[in-house]
């Protein structure tokens, strides 16, 4: 076995077939076979690209079981300290506990650790985590993976990834391992994770244990797994179960085929979402996939209890995945990704063709409405208001734990939908710098709801950043009674009658804050000119000289390093420091996006990044509507009509540890064809079945995204 893969059914499988390539232009009924033109040496070199060449499906398919593993710093640059060789295996343990598997073997000094529990009942205390938490070594090796080719697991703690050890045998051979004469005895991650995504499902029995009911018909097709693509299934079939998207696309699908002016349907983004909407909707590819031939009832031991159900071939948008992520760093690849961000990334495609083609109604505008920014200075208490348009609204989900299961998996307390509303519309403290006051304060800070839109999605933020990885925390959410959600307390009402606005920076005269004058001597010594000494201490906390001198070293060559500082009192006092602007733009932000973050929260780097994964749609520009407006005039989209009351639609669901793991499938809640109400039917990639009660019960208070319309 040379490579580990879960490779689907393809029809090249299931048939014989004969390929050749044709000229329809020089024989319009027929084609003509174009192996006879095989003696032009040009012409066999199309033909042989041609039959060579591997289908969009195909090439796909290939994507979406490698693993890009790569070298990094730290493995290139192993330091390794002088040891002995390690006892040989089966005698080797964990040198805190008495393990004698899942052992990882520190790269730098030859420590012993076992990993952590794994799927499968793998055993795992962590100590090998314990040992690099204590030494920083940060490469290690999991001993019962090395093969005689020289490959192996191998982890590396400050990349918190797998990683590639280039001189692995070399770095093996300090403590006595010889890579010729290995032989792989345990299961490696990537088997691990393979194995456990081939058996890691949503359950498809109900309480009892009997089969789901599948469903079909217009409105009740599954979309295939292209690999990876169960984020993209989950949110594709949640907008187009809402009537804006129905009706944008569906009735005018035949239309605008025959009208589109693109020359490659794989280019147009509305010739894709009308392919999506009439494979989704029509019902035409909604039917059971044929059934295999079974052995007669007699002699099927199993032929008296329930027949295993038959499912659809589901719907295969490959050309709608290619085109809808390319050009994007995440979603133009085959791995797994956070169906919020999709969600968004979705949105945002969406209304771009929509600006570049100018035709139709925006489907998108059901999902816009306003917040209301608050701030409050605590010592003049004079305000100042502000108002944002988004889609999502992404609530803190408190962390409370209750101890750990007999798995060890850790438990947490339920939390009340409200409770999280109400975090997310409380007050929060930080440090400003006001253009009244003139100096630092303390402010206030508020988050309302401005407008209200027709489908509110909830973004439940269960994921927490470890050493700046996003970690899933199981936190059930309670919704309230009925699945009806009131909104009507948390809206905005603008600036108040006795309040007084704070003034913008162009009416205040704002000046410089006061700078170390030691510093600036120092600095000004040195030759430096003054307004280079300045941006240099105000980029590091105004008080290092020396932090401020390596910052100008840095820094001498920028455009505007002499041009005047631009005092500005409403972005929350001094410019961020470019190091810390740096850091949020090596994680994939925009230096404006990474300003914008860093002045709201007060320069904190993590607060920052918390900040940005909730205002996904933020571009960093300062510009806003005014606070004097009407929330009902701004052009946020919404309404600020009451009662706000949302009835449940959809939730998103995810298993898995991560984001970038795991697996999502959507509830839905339709029409039952038996006229007797509503049913949930549950959308888990190619299969649609009619969910069980009990089972809607529980997943609904571990979704990840739920989708409330106006009721």
């Amino acid at each position: 076995m040379t490579k580990l893969a879960i490779v689907a059914e393809r029809d090249e499988d299931k048939y014989e077939h004969h390929t050749v390539v044709k000229c329809w232009k020089c024989n319009p009924e027929t084609g003509l076979e174009l192996s006879a033109l095989s003696e032009d040496p040009h012409a066999k070199t199309i033909i042989d690209g041609v039959m060579h060449s591997l289908s969009s499906a195909r090439q796909s398919e290939v994507k979406a079981w490698e693993e890009e593993i790569t070298a990094c710093e730290h493995t290139l640059m192993l330091e390794q300290h002088a040891t002995g060789p390690i006892l040989a295996s089966g005698l080797a343990h964990c040198l805190k506990c008495d393990l004698k598997e899942n052992l990882w073997l520190c790269l730098t000094c030859g420590s012993l650790g076992c990993g952590r529990q794994q799927y499968g009942g793998l055993g795992g205390n962590g100590h090998g985590l314990q040992h690099y938490e204590e030494t920083k070594h940060p490469i290690s090796v999991k001993l019962g993976t090395i093969t005689p080719e020289g490959n192996a697991d191998i982890y590396c703690y400050l990349c918190t990834d797998a990683r590639l050890d280039p001189e692995l045998s070399v770095h093996l051979a300090a403590f006595g391992i010889n890579v010729a004469t290995q032989t792989k005895t345990e299961k490696s991650m990537t088997e691990l994770q393979i194995e456990q995504n081939l058996t890691f499902d949503f359950s498809l029995t109900d309480e009892s244990g009997n089969a789901l009911e599948p469903v079909f018909g217009p409105g009740l097709t599954g979309l295939a797994n292209l690999g990876n693509s169960c984020y993209m299934a989950s949110v594709l079939q949640t907008t187009f179960s809402l009537p804006s998207f129905r009706d944008r696309y569906y009735p005018t699908a035949k239309a605008h085929w025959q009208n589109c002016h693109e020359a490659l349907p794989a280019d147009c983004l509305d010739c894709q979402l009308h392919k999506v909407a009439d494979g989704l909707l029509s019902g035409r590819y909604s039917h059971p996939r044929p059934a295999e031939s079974a052995p007669p009832k007699e002699t099927n031991p199993l032929a008296h209890e329930s027949p295993t159900p038959i499912f659809q071939e589901g719907v295969r948008p490959s050309m709608f995945k290619a085109l809808i992520g390319r050009g994007h760093e995440e979603f133009a690849t085959m791995r797994q990704q956070d169906s919020e961000e999709f969600f968004t990334h979705f949105l945002g495609a969406v209304r771009r063709q929509l600006k570049k083609t100018g035709a139709g109604a925006d489907p998108t505008e059901i999902f816009k409405f306003g917040t209301e920014q608050r701030l409050q200075c605590g010592d003049c208490q004079k305000v100042r208001y502000r108002v944002d348009s988004t889609d999502v609204v992404s609530v803190p989900v408190p962390k409370r734990g209750k101890g750990v299961d007999e798995e060890m998996k850790p438990q947490y307390e339920e939390v009340q939908l409200k409770q999280c509303l109400d975090i997310l519309t409380g007050f929060e403290a930080l440090e400003y710098t006001c253009p009244s006051c003139q100096k630092q304060v303390i402010a206030k800070k508020q988050t309302r709801f401005a407008t209200f839109p027709e489908v509110l999605v909830v973004h439940a933020k269960k994921f927490q950043l470890v050493n700046w990885v996003p970690t899933k925390l199981d936190i059930p959410v309670i919704l309230p009674a009925d699945d009806i959600l009131q909104l009507d307390e948390y809206l905005g009402r603008g600036l108040q009658p006795g309040e007084t606005e704070l003034p913008d920076d162009s009416d205040t005269g704002a000046t410089l804050p006061e700078f170390d004058a030691e510093a600036m001597a120092q600095l000004e010594g040195m030759g430096f000119p003054t307004v280079r000494c300045q941006k240099a201490l105000l980029a590091t906390g105004n008080s290092d000289p020396q932090a401020a001198m390596e910052w100008l070293f840095q820094h001498m060559d920028d455009p505007d390093i002499d041009a005047p500082i631009q005092v500005s009192g409403s972005k929350g006092g001094n410019e961020p420091s470019q190091e810390q602007i740096e850091i949020l733009a090596a994680m994939g932000f925009t230096p404006a996006q990474a300003k914008k973050a860093l002045r709201e929260t007060g320069g904190d780097a993590e607060r920052a990044v918390d900040w940005l994964f909730s205002h996904p749609d933020e571009t960093g520009e300062d510009s806003a509507p005014s606070s004097s407006e009407q929330p009902g005039t701004l052009a946020v989209g919404g309404s600020s009509a009451l009662p706000a009351r949302y009835k449940l639609k959809a939730f998103i669901s995810h298993k898995g540890p991560s984001v970038h793991s795991g697996h999502y499938v959507a509830h839905i809640r339709t029409a039952d064809p038996s006229g007797s109400g509503d049913m949930w039917v549950l959308f888990n990639d190619e299969k649609v079945v009619k969910a069980d009660a009990e089972s809607v019960r529980d997943l609904k208070r571990f979704a990840y995204l739920y989708v409330f319309e106006k009721a």
